[in-house]
Order: C-alpha cells, then structure tokens, then sequence
C-alpha cells in the first residue's frame, strides 16, 4: 500500500517459529496430508477437509463473537481459560489475584471491576472484554501501563490495590478492528506463535474484538487453485515470499521475493489456525481474507467459460489477473477457496476483501454485478458473514456499495484523520464504516499521530443524527510504534464522554513509568503540543528522518510518499528528551520508561539532521571545504550515536528482523532467500523497475541499529566522500548508482546483535549533550 507496521518489541529467536508437535492432532493432519492435485474436480473442495469445523462457525454463534454461545434468553457461556492463561502472560506475578467472572446476561461486551486489596473481580461478557476490564484496573486503579511495546509492571505493589466502587464499562461501538493489510509485512512475516500471542493479549487489553489473520493466507490459494489447472511448482514460484505477501493478497503484485516452498506454506498456515484459534478462545473475531477473484496468468485459457481482466501495473511490478466475479467459474473458484481455508483456519463470521485496491482496472466487468457475485461467494460459504472493505483513495466506490447488502459491510476507513470535510455517510450512502486511523506508514520509527483529530471526530461523528459509524479501526501499516496513540485510540472506544486529550496524556505519563512524576508529566506534555497534536488535512504521519534518505543535498525525505518537512517544532521532542533524563532514578528501571527514552531521544536526533542538512549544502554550495568536512563529521557522528542508542532497546535491533527470517529456511539457500525477502523490503523493496520507477526504494525505512551502520550511514559517507572529491577537484561529483547499492546489501547475510546493548540513560544523554538546546530548535 503506497502512502497508505515496526515490530513490537522482540527478544531473540532460538527455534522454528512454529513446532507442528504442538498442534491439535487433528489440525496437525489436514495441513500435513499436503496437496492432491488432481483429486479433486475443479471447483470441487476436498471432501476430507471441508467438513471441518471449528467452534467459530458463524451458525452456531448468532451473536457474532465466535467463541462464545447464546442460549435460552440470550445467556451468554464461554469459557474463561484462555482469559486466564492470557492474564498469566501478561502479569506473572499478579495473575492469581483477579477473579474472572463470564457475564451471562450482558447483551454487549461489557465489563465491571470490583474489588479488595489483592483480591479484584473482573466480570465480562466475552474472555476478551475480561481482559479489557483487567486494562482499565491497570491503568485506572493500579497505574500501570502494558504498552505495545513497553510496561511498567514492576511498579505493582506486591498487593493490589483495592477498587474504591465497582465500575462498569461498556464498548461504545461493536467493531474494534486492528491490523491493517500490510502489518504483516511490516511489521514482521516471520514471527513466532509466541509473538503472535503476545500481541492478541495486547489487543485484548485494550479492547480490539476483531483482528486480521493473515499469516498463512496463501496456502487456500496454493490448494485450491491446484484444481484449476495448475501445478505446484507453478503456483510456487507465483507466492511471493512472505515479507511482500501482504501487496500480494491485495491483488497489487506477484513473484518477488520467492519462491516459497511447500514446507513453509504448510508451517505458516499451521501457524495462521493457531492464531485464528487464540482468538476464537478469547471470544474475539479472527477476520479471515476472503476470495474475491485474484488468478495467476493464463487462467482463462486453463478454465473454458472464466473471463479475466489484466490488472496493469502498481509501483512497476504486474499485478495477478482479475478474474470476473460475475463468471461461472468463479463461484466454483470461491468455493474451492473457502473450503480449503476453512479446512486449517475454521470459519468466522467476518472476512477481508478490497477488489480494485489502488488502481485497479475494471475493463468490461460490471463492477456492482461484481460486487455481488463476491458477496454472494462468500455467504455460499460463510451466511451472514461481515465483508470488511477499508475505504481507502477512491474505494469502496458507489458502484461496488450498490451491488452489495451493506447490512452486511464494514468499512474500515483509513482515512478519517487524514483528510478534512468528510462525510462517510453521504460519501458511502449510510453503510457501516468504522473511524480508522494509519498514523504509520512502512514501519517508519517517527513519532506521532493526529490524536487530537481523533478526539474531535469520533464523539459527534458517532452521535449525530443518522450516524453510520460502527466501530474503530487501528489500521497502522506497522504496529509496535507509538505506545501513547495504540493506547489512546482505542480509550475511544470504551470511554462514555469526550476525552480531554491533555488530562489523558498527563495520565499516561503516570502510569506509563508506574507512579507520578514531574519531568515525566512535563516530558508528555511537550510530545503531546507537539508530534501528537499534528493536524489533518494531507497527512495522517509525521515526517520520517533524514537520515534514512538517499542521499542528497536537497532531500527532504525518506520514502517518496512521506510528509516533505515537519509536522511539529522540533523543539518539543528536544524538550521532552531533557524532561524524560530527569525522571525519578527510581522508575527508569522498566522497559516502558526505557523504549520512551531511547525512541525520544532518536527522534530528537533525526529532527536535528533536517537543521544540519540544509547547513552542509550551504557549505558545498560556497565551496567551503573546511566548514563542509566539519558539517558532514557532524552528520556521521550523529549516525553513530543514533546506532548506538537504538542498539540498546530490543525494539530497534536490525538482528531480531534478520533471524526471524531466517528461522523459517530449512535449508541455507532458503534462509537467505527469506533474508533477503526481508532486507528487501527494508530496502529496495522490489526489482530496480519498481525501487526506482515506482518510487518504492525506502518505503519502509526506520531507524534501527544495524540497518543504520550497514546501509545508511555507508550511503551517506559515500555521498559526502564524491562531495568532498568533486570540491578538492573543483569538479562535478560522480555519479552514483544508488539502486545498485542498496541492491548490494540486500543481498548480504551479514548477522547483527539481535539483544541490546549499552546503556540507554547513557546514551541517550550523550544525543543531548549533542544538540542544540529546545530553543535553538525553533
């Protein structure tokens, strides 16, 4: 997605994401029996598989939340282990003193806290909303913070506190929806179970009752379009590997960073019915992709009577053909589809689809007789399942909405904060969407959000008068950034009244370290003025650094596609670094106090490198050769420093990404063909067509240690070094191929830390000895 998630925290990786061993048995069986071509005919599931169900079948739960079952007067059951066992992750030491009690009546999710010290009840409707009712304790009551990434636990009282009066809350809206369709990539394809795990307790905790499941989302298709007359090594080559699978699935491109292998396919759908079966245990919704037509070439050759529509191009790469919804052989197609997915992931009462994403081509196809073909696929398969369409650019146009029962839509808007003088209701004629928010793109480790647009919005946007919106939707094309926005934006969902955004950043600097504390008041406060109270109108994300760039005298930017200058005074982020340094010594000890210091005082540097930038030109340009070479030793010595402090927090380590990745190859040509599927994106993100045609070269930059002393510092250096040469010669500076060497270390294998090291108090003082003081910024 091009201007449309970083990962959360990671520790190291010593073993296969997945071990197959500790699959249901049953599972374990259908994923292992591996494809039959030709077994079946075309359009026909395998018969073995498709009989399959799992406990979120949409019919045996009409209430919508898979996992949990409506009896005689609406009474609600679940069981509460999985909240428990999640609630035994998230507070090891803490666990045993809650109560979780199932709410058998509540007709909402709703939750109610109560009780004495170190004995507190927590009743809900689902395990989810038992967890979201342990978050509003936590953060309410016991003032602490679980954030994504960074807690402060370790600030809990060996008792916990008492609940002054019971206190219930009830969700606001039905839908609250999280991950956007590239997190995956982004924000990691080669996570482990555990780190899937870990982050549907955080959305738990927060709220989130519906959550996309991609992982794994390719092996329906590799099944199903077997059938069809294709054979495995075709399909093979045709997956993308997973780092790019995400653009894949949204019909953008095919066949890079591949080809994947069967074993991989087979672990990672392992992998997605594990995860779509955690949430399914925790009453919350696994939105699965749905079919809606996306065909290799030459399938209408293979399949007499289906008619396919060339897709063009996106960003340089070719997309996969379309094939015509309205056509017979696409409901055969369909279900084939849905009944190999349902074989390893179960059923579900919400799937994900956006035909014609960006630019799709339509050709001759009616798109509304399209539309209804999709849609009619899909309840063939799964009745009365929820389409969730994000509303993005022009989609989802008035021709798609007509041809579709929007009772049974949800647009997820990304773009409710991005953009003034919006009205989803007459824009998309009254169908449900819910208030989306992308305040990151590509990974990218700025800071900041349009928090207060969301406040100002979600309130009257919600209670006027014929209002569509149903629900929220946490669509960051990474997640793992920005712990302050994760958490206010999904307060929106749960809190009765308007939030008054500088109360609520004034509390969260409180419970984010464990306890009140002046400086770090003062320090949110200065990053709340500033990178989260940027404005709407063009963009939703702050400016990435410069740093990151190629390099260039007059760059203004990273990616191609990001805000061209800053969205906030500099001085804000320089100020809450030297607030953040004097918070109490006694709670800069948890991981929440020391992600914050570290993130900080990275952003002040970057910040810093659009003063020095303009300064270093200034001297080329005059041809002051001394005050050049001392611009540009400031400018790598400030890389160095930013290497250094983001090394010293787990978040940030080049290493984490690389040996995710490489955990998945059985082999070492297929652990640095997924290495390089990863550096790629990071990097060139596709072929140089595409990098430099489509403008995708650094996409996805981000300040992490190794990515910044293997790629970016060397990049500058270089640059500056023909700079320096062209003045001593008095001569213009060479060309350098900049394709050519990002191209270079995409294809390393060379290995960085994945743990952190040094000191970040240390190091995050030694960045603000360096620059300027907060007024100096301005």
């Amino acid at each position: 997605m091009r201007n449309s998630t970083h990962r959360g925290g990671r520790g190291p990786r010593a073993r296969r994401p997945l071990a197959l061993a500790a699959l249901p048995a049953a599972l374990l069986a259908l994923i292992c029996a591996g494809p039959a071509p030709g077994a079946t005919a075309p359009g026909a599931g395998s018969p073995a598989r498709a009989d399959v169900r799992t406990d979120g079948h949409p019919d045996a739960h009409p209430d919508g939340h898979p996992g949990a079952v409506r009896g005689p007067g609406h009474a609600r059951t679940f069981d509460v282990a999985p909240a428990r066992a999640a609630l035994r992750r998230l507070l090891p030491r803490h666990w045993g003193q809650f109560t979780l009690v199932p709410d058998t009546t509540a007709d909402a999710d709703t939750f109610t806290v109560s009780g004495t010290v170190g004995a507190i009840t927590v009743r809900g409707s689902t395990g989810a909303t038992l967890l979201t009712g342990v978050g509003w304790y936590l953060q309410h009551v016991a003032g602490v913070d679980i954030g994504w990434p960074g807690d402060s636990i370790g600030m809990l009282p060996a008792r916990l506190p008492a609940v002054p009066s019971p206190v219930t809350r009830g969700a606001q809206v039905p839908h609250r929806y999280a991950l956007n369709d590239t997190d995956d990539g982004y924000s990691g394809p080669y996570r482990s179970f555990e780190e899937h795990q870990r982050q549907i307790d955080l959305m738990a905790l927060h709220g989130i009752n519906e959550v996309f499941v991609q992982v794994g989302a390719e092996y329906p298709y590799y099944r199903a379009l077997q059938g069809f007359g294709y054979s495995a090594e075709e399909l093979r080559q045709w997956i993308p590997g997973p780092g790019h699978q995400s653009w894949w699935l949204l019909q953008n491109l095919s066949d890079f960073g591949g080809p994947v292998t069967e074993r991989l396919m087979r672990e990672r759908a392992a992998l997605g019915g594990r995860i779509a079966e955690q949430l399914r245990g925790l009453g919350m919704t696994p939105v699965l992709p749905g079919y809606f037509g996306t065909v290799p070439p030459g399938f209408a050759a293979r399949n007499p009577g289906a008619a396919t529509v060339a897709q063009g191009d996106w960003a340089g790469f070719d997309r996969p053909d379309w094939l015509d919804p309205a056509s017979p052989v696409f409901a055969k197609l369909a279900a084939a589809y849905y009944a190999e997915q349902r074989a390893v992931f179960g059923d579900s009462a919400m799937y994900r689809m956006s035909p014609l994403h960006e630019g799709g081509q339509t050709g001759s196809v009616d798109v509304g007789a399209a539309a209804r073909a999709i849609q009619g696929a899909l309840h063939a398969a799964h009745p009365g399942a929820l389409w969730a369409v994000l509303g993005w650019q022009d989609d989802p146009t008035a021709e798609l909405l007509a041809g579709v029962d929007t009772s049974k839509l949800l647009i997820l808007d990304g773009l409710s904060d991005r953009y003034n003088r919006l009205d989803r209701e007459a824009r998309w004629g009254g169908a449900p969407y819910a208030m989306g928010t992308i305040y990151n793109f590509g990974g990218h480790t700025t800071v900041g959000a349009n928090s207060s647009v969301w406040i100002e919005r979600f309130g009257p946007w919600r209670d006027k008068a014929n209002s569509a919106l149903a629900g929220i939707a946490y669509l960051p094309e990474a997640t793992g950034t920005n712990p302050a926005a994760f958490d206010l934006f999904t307060d929106l969902a749960w809190e009765r009244g308007p939030i008054d955004q500088r109360a609520w950043f004034a509390d969260f600097a409180a419970r984010r370290y464990g306890r009140p504390d002046a400086a770090a008041a003062a320090a949110w406060e200065e990053l709340r003025k500033g990178p989260y109270s940027t404005s709407s109108g063009l963009w939703s994300e702050s400016q990435d650094s410069l740093f990151a760039a190629r390099p260039s005298l007059t760059a203004a930017g990273a990616a191609y596609w990001s805000p061209r200058s800053m969205r906030y005074p500099a001085g804000s982020v320089r100020k809450a670094l030297d607030h953040l340094l004097k918070v109490d010594p006694a709670l800069r000890g948890s991981s929440a106090y020391r992600f914050d210091l570290v993130d900080t005082a990275r952003q002040a540097l970057a910040n810093h490198s659009r003063v020095l930038l303009p300064k270093i030109r200034a001297a080329y340009e005059a041809q002051d050769l001394t005050r050049f070479r001392a611009l540009t030793a400031e400018w790598q010595d400030g890389m160095r420093m930013l290497d250094a402090v983001t090394g010293s927090d787990p978040a940030f380590l080049l290493g984490t990404w690389l040996s995710g990745a490489r955990s998945w190859g059985a082999d070492q040509a297929e652990q640095d063909r997924y290495e390089y599927d990863a550096r790629s994106l990071l990097s060139v993100w596709g072929r140089r067509s595409t990098s430099e045609g489509g403008f995708l070269h650094d996409y996805a930059n981000r300040e992490w240690s190794g990515l910044i002393s293997e790629l970016y510092a060397p990049r500058w250096a270089h640059h500056f070094a023909s700079l320096d040469e062209a003045l001593v010669k008095k001569a213009a500076p060479r060309e350098i191929d900049w394709h050519a060497f990002e191209a270079e270390w995409a294809a390393r294998t060379t290995r960085h830390p994945n743990r952190p090291t040094g000191d970040p108090y240390r190091l995050a003082a030694q960045i603000a000895a360096a620059l300027p003081t907060a007024a100096a910024t301005r």
